[in-house]
């Protein structure tokens, strides 16, 4: 792949290291760094995801896009190890569980299991022991998440309430805006109104639907996993008092309704 023969070189180059020394860190020969370099071989896949977890950029990016083609800013972001971070792969497999059909089933995280998940989300054995939900509603082609919400930050979802979140692998094209689930190193699982600002500024502006609570950034390095909001469960109905010009219009309606049945009735 010319492509990925001129990636290589670069990267190379830009972490000043001979063949021989990137050879060693990925643990192959200085032969076939330079047949990788020259278009004479590409690499088998597992030297590959070496390759890619090495210089921190996507397999996707490291095959198919020229990044001699990116601004010095973008690509010290790769190197820094962002690329990883909004891709949202890390080069790993999202953990899931699994029916007897190989089905993929929808966990929930309870609060009690909420502090654990930071550290347990790629763990099998965690995920194993989370409880599962059956929601027939929900496609089979997408995984899908439940978590319990804690706080006031987010109404009409309030405290104790199950948001299912379907799972974001590919930060880049979020669109802000709109409910997500962040699961983040430092702060937990938080559910917010979400502001993609990665191409701008590589981190994300998060917003509760609540106004007592701030804005506030947080980078994408700090960030585990994404999932978009799509329904959630309460175990209380949401009541709100009607306003001033909804009672009028009922009464107005009422009394239309009155009207209408004396002259039916020819009622004086």
């Amino acid at each position: 792949m010319e492509i990925l023969a001129a990636n290589i070189r670069l990267l190379r180059k830009r972490r000043r290291l001979s063949q021989e020394e990137l050879a060693s860190a990925v643990g192959i020969t200085r032969s076939a760094i330079n047949s990788y370099e020259n278009k004479l071989a590409d690499p088998p896949l597992p030297v590959l995801v070496r390759l890619a977890e090495f210089f921190k950029v996507s397999i996707d990016r490291l095959v198919r896009q020229d990044l001699s083609k990116l601004r010095e800013s973008e690509l010290c972001e790769i190197e820094r190890g962002i690329d990883l971070d909004v891709l949202g792969r890390r080069l790993r497999i999202l953990t899931t569980a699994i029916d007897t059909n190989s089905d993929t089933l929808t966990e929930l995280v309870p609060e009690k299991a909420k502090a654990g998940y930071t550290t347990g989300y790629s763990d099998p054995e965690f995920i194993k022991e989370l409880p599962i939900i059956q929601l027939p509603f929900l496609s089979k082609n997408r995984k899908f998440r439940a978590f319990t919400i804690s706080g006031d930050s987010m109404p009409p979802v309030g405290n104790g309430d199950i948001v299912i979140g379907e799972y974001v692998d590919d930060w880049l094209n979020m669109k802000s805006n709109l409910p997500y689930v962040l699961v983040t190193r430092n702060e937990g699982i938080v559910f917010k109104i979400v502001k993609n600002l990665l191409n701008e500024s590589g981190n994300f502006l998060l917003i509760s639907t609540n106004v007592a609570y701030s804005p506030y950034y947080i980078l994408a390095e700090e960030v585990l996993e994404i999932w978009k909001f799509r329904y959630f469960i309460s175990s209380e109905l949401a009541t709100t008092e009607p306003s001033k010009e909804a009672i009028a219009k009922s009464l107005r309606t009422i009394q239309e309704d009155l009207s209408s049945i004396k002259r039916h009735l020819h009622v004086p």
